[in-house]
């Protein structure tokens, strides 16, 4: 087997199923070594699950063709070691969507102040429409404009990504199980003024208008009255139509893994003091963190980023990784905001001490920082998923979800479709919706 299922049928308002999570992923053989990355085995089908009568219950096929990379096709594709403003961004967005029309799908979530389109890149076989049992997953960059070293970041990883499809068993097997989103820029018109080579200070750090986009989020812990932008709409407006499982929010200036919660119920400590507040999903939270560190080439080694401000000394990070509050708490922040609102589980990626380095560093960045974003796209396939349905066999949308003990809760897709990354360990889950049916696929 594969996987295990559980059915139960629900008739009460709450129902509980406890289930527990195997060390090793469930559906993987051992994992065979090349080079620096995990290969799973070719051999194994996660995807058999969505095979079964339940998904056909359903009246939703899904199919993902077979595809070849006509090496040929790319001869003139490639991308290079410089920075790319909007204009020569947009036009290799492009590109890559002309040349991979099977691995990619360029979509606008909207416009910044300036009227610049706000790009994301689907990246997938599946890259035009959600695939049942296919997670969502997305990484954020550039929300401070002059934070530029995040941006040309997931440009190369959109290239590596659709030209090692047929070439790295891992990159293969995440683009045929994930649906991966990346947004290259969240403030363009903040980097058009931003300056190469400057490490630290403010300008183009906000958007056109003089806002903190990351400061700019409804806030669980205090009301934040500040004006909403159209970049932050636009991301709002996003995350209610997509059910994301997984985010990164990338940034430059330090080099740390920084998980919520940013605020802290405490309102001393949110603005005087940096105090952890931690989040029912800590550990999880933590593990994803360190995912990012112990695979970055020298973030986990806690390597200090010197400060020129007066009296602000070295910052070092036990393993690379920090609560946000304790780092210094946050009103507005995007993370909370994904992981309160919607039940994504955001982390912040803070990539390099310097926010704008020079040209020529970015292939040292890039060596530094691959191997980590790609595994931590991966950690999306851990902890249970699974489906509810009615007494029909049709999907239930937005069925409220919790894990016990654990008070943010998360709901189900449009197909009845939901995740939830967790540990191995013993949860309870529960469903509060009436006369339903649930399955559930533990994954590790």
């Amino acid at each position: 087997m594969l996987f295990f299922i559980f059915l139960s049928i629900i008739y009460c308002r709450t129902w509980g199923q406890d289930f527990g999570l195997l060390q090793q992923p469930v559906g993987f053989q051992q994992p065979l070594l090349s080079g620096d990355l995990v290969v799973w085995d070719s051999q194994q089908d996660d995807g058999a699950f969505l095979e079964s009568e339940q998904r056909s219950q359903s009246g939703i096929g899904t199919f993902t063709p077979e595809f070849r990379l006509d090496l040929a096709q790319t001869d003139s594709y490639f991308l290079d070691w410089n920075y790319h403003k909007y204009d020569s961004m947009t036009t290799f967005l492009r590109k890559t969507t002309s040349t991979f029309p099977n691995l990619t799908a360029l979509y606008s979530i909207g416009k910044s102040v300036q009227g610049r389109e706000l790009w994301v890149m689907v990246v997938s076989t599946s890259p035009y429409e959600h695939m049942i049992g296919k997670p969502d997953i997305k990484y954020v960059s550039n929300m401070h404009g002059n934070e530029a070293i995040s941006r040309e970041l997931m440009l190369h990883l959109i290239h590596y990504l659709v030209t090692n499809y047929n070439k790295d068993q891992y990159v293969k097997w995440l683009l045929d199980n994930t649906r991966i989103h990346i947004m290259p820029s969240m403030n363009p018109d903040g980097f058009e003024v931003s300056k190469e080579g400057v490490c630290e200070g403010g300008q183009g750090r906000y958007n056109a208008r003089g806002f903190d986009l990351n400061r700019n989020f409804p806030d669980y812990f205090k009301q934040n009255n500040r004006k909403t932008q159209p970049e932050t709409e636009a991301v709002k407006e996003w995350l209610s139509k997509i059910q994301f499982v997984l985010s990164g929010n990338l940034h430059g200036g330090a080099l740390v893994a920084s998980y919520p919660f940013d605020n802290t119920p405490n309102a001393l400590f949110q603005s005087y003091s940096s105090y952890p507040s931690l989040s029912p999903d800590d550990d999880v939270f933590k593990h994803l963190a360190l995912t990012y560190s112990t695979n970055h080439a020298k973030m986990s080694r806690g390597v200090a980023c010197k400060s020129s401000a007066p009296g602000f000394p070295k910052e070092r990070f036990f393993k690379g990784i920090t609560n946000g509050a304790a780092w210094y708490p946050l009103t507005g922040g995007m993370q909370d905001y994904n992981y309160i609102w919607h039940g994504c589980m955001e982390i912040t990626l803070e990539l390099s001490c310097c926010k704008y380095p020079p040209a020529s560093e970015l292939p040292k960045y890039w060596e530094d920082n691959k191997l980590a974003l790609i595994k931590f796209m991966g950690e999306v396939h851990r902890g249970v998923r699974g489906f509810v349905v009615d007494e029909s066999g049709l999907p239930v949308e937005k069925a409220s979800l919790k894990i016990k003990k654990r008070d943010i809760g998360f709901q189900t897709t449009k197909y009845g479709e939901f995740w939830r990354i967790l540990l191995p360990g013993i949860y309870s889950l529960e469903v509060l919706q009436c006369n339903l049916l649930a399955f559930f696929l533990i994954l590790c």
